[in-house]
């Protein structure tokens, strides 16, 4: 039962990741619109009509292309891409709205049809016309599921936007869009932040915000209040190293936009998700008496990203969420240390029993270390002594995994370890590293996607002890250059 929960939960987070990745890669592209939206709309900084022709057009067309051509080649490469884009094409002009949901649709399902037929035709087609039938394929294959995505899935998607809308109206007018955070602030603590704030948020909030100018759809899961709040606690009520390294998350979450930091401090005290979700639903409530909303997605989640993502005429208002949010969740979160009991699931208790699995054999391979081994390693101490590659993966690529990637390459690199150290996608992990280094929520996936790799599971981000594991095995097993 426990491992059927566990691959239910793989497989929620690789669906989640997939809808992201569709979204994150273009994330610059959203906020170049959003800038641009900003500064010369009618009720922008600096009102210009010509200047703001760039963002209809942007909006209707690029941003659409942009997230099937990024569907399509996740699910076949660049063809898949080519592919995904044109039949994104067929879904925009199908409808009256932007078509982001759309293009999340038929951008993958236009790559997984010529990938099938590519696998149908394998072998089959004779020398000297490969060029020829890829080409004409494709092309005949984009055209059909064009047609069918501008007369039946535009329809259909515009539809069912209405319908989305119609429901996010329903909880704006009533009062009752706070409790979104119910469901928000878990999530985003199994990691699954990225494939709600990008997957499923922001898709509805850019048109919302193409309409009104504004949506305070994009600050449900960007809002830094409810960790900062918890951040916070742990920095006044904490206990030993959870005291120690919140000051320093609190800087990688308020104004890196990193929130992952603060997830390992809900992990280890279960309960403060009540802050999470107290703080998230008073952040929300407050935003919509003030009604804020920002122009386009803040990401990732800083002070400065949603600063720059205000009209100029709510900064006032998204303040006033952040400083309620802060509060709320930094109350619930004080209560809950200054009466709980410290259990051995703290921060502060991983570490000493880090700190005594390392007098004996801590850096073995073996599962309930941190360091953990998969059945089909043939050899991980050879593994180890030949590591040329090291990634840090994380769900999209770009947030925890990079910080990671930064703290433990500053350790090999002072070890005088010609290793590269980089950072990645879970989904996109390279074949050839070597080692891949995961918070523990995630290493199932990682192992699935790199069964043979060494994989190492760490429970916060700021690890330097599992990272110096590490690096002493590393040390161990090679002679630095």
């Amino acid at each position: 039962m426990e491992q059927t929960q566990g691959n239910l939960k793989v497989k929620v987070q690789q669906f989640g990741s997939f809808l992201s990745g569709m979204i994150m890669p273009n994330i610059g592209a959203f906020i170049a619109w959003g800038i641009l939206t900003a500064l010369f709309i009618p009720t922008g900084w600096f009102p210009n009509q010509q200047l703001n022709e760039i963002t209809g057009p942007t909006i209707t067309y690029l941003l659409p292309i942009l997230i099937g051509f990024t569907g399509g080649r996740l699910v076949y490469d660049i063809r898949g891409g080519v592919v995904g884009a044109m039949v994104t094409m067929g879904v925009i002009t199908g409808a009256e709205i932007p078509m982001f949901l759309g293009a999340m649709i038929v951008g993958p399902a236009g790559a997984y049809g010529i990938k099938k037929f590519d696998a149908l035709v394998d072998g089959k087609i004779k020398p000297g016309f490969e060029m020829l039938v890829n080409n004409f394929s494709s092309g005949i294959f984009a055209s059909i599921l064009a047609i069918i995505a501008f007369l039946i899935v535009g329809p259909a998607v515009e539809t069912l936007n209405n319908v989305l809308a119609t429901g996010v109206g329903f909880l704006v007018e009533n009062g009752l869009l706070p409790l979104a955070s119910i469901f928000v602030e878990p999530a985003k603590v199994l990691f699954l932040n990225n494939a709600i704030n990008h997957g499923v948020i922001s898709p509805i909030a850019i048109e919302q915000a193409a309409e009104t100018g504004r949506s305070v759809l994009f600050l449900l899961e960007s809002n830094p209040g409810p960790g900062l709040g918890i951040l916070l606690a742990y920095t006044i009520f904490g206990r030993g190293s959870a005291k120690q390294t919140a000051p320093g998350a609190i800087i990688i979450h308020f104004l890196g936009g990193i929130h992952e930091i603060y997830f390992p401090y809900i992990l280890m005290k279960p309960v403060l998700i009540l802050s999470a979700i107290g703080g998230g639903m008073a952040g929300v409530m407050t935003f919509s008496l003030f009604n804020a909303g920002l122009v386009a997605p803040a990401s990732p989640g800083s002070i400065f990203a949603i600063l720059a993502m205000t009209p100029r005429d709510l900064y006032v208002g998204v303040f006033a969420g952040i400083i309620v949010a802060t509060a709320v969740s930094f109350v619930i979160s004080a209560v809950v240390l200054k009466t709980s009991k410290e259990t051995n699931t703290t921060i502060e208790s991983a570490s000493e029993q880090a700190s005594a699995l390392k007098g004996r054999k801590a850096m073995t391979p073996e599962v309930g270390t941190g360091i953990l081994a998969t059945e089909k390693w043939s050899n991980p101490v050879e593994t180890l002594a030949n590591t040329k590659k090291i990634i840090f993966a994380c769900d999209a690529g770009m947030g925890s995994s990079a910080m990671g990637a930064s703290v433990l390459r500053n350790k090999v690199k002072k070890a005088g370890l010609l290793i590269e150290v980089a950072n990645s996608a879970i989904a996109q992990l390279p074949d050839d590293a070597d080692i891949v280094v995961t918070h523990k929520d995630l290493t199932n996936r990682a192992k699935e996607k790199l069964p043979k790799a060494y994989h190492v599971s760490v429970d916060n981000f700021l690890s330097s002890e599992k990272y110096d594991e590490l690096v002493e095995k590393l040390l161990a097993m090679k002679i630095p250059v």
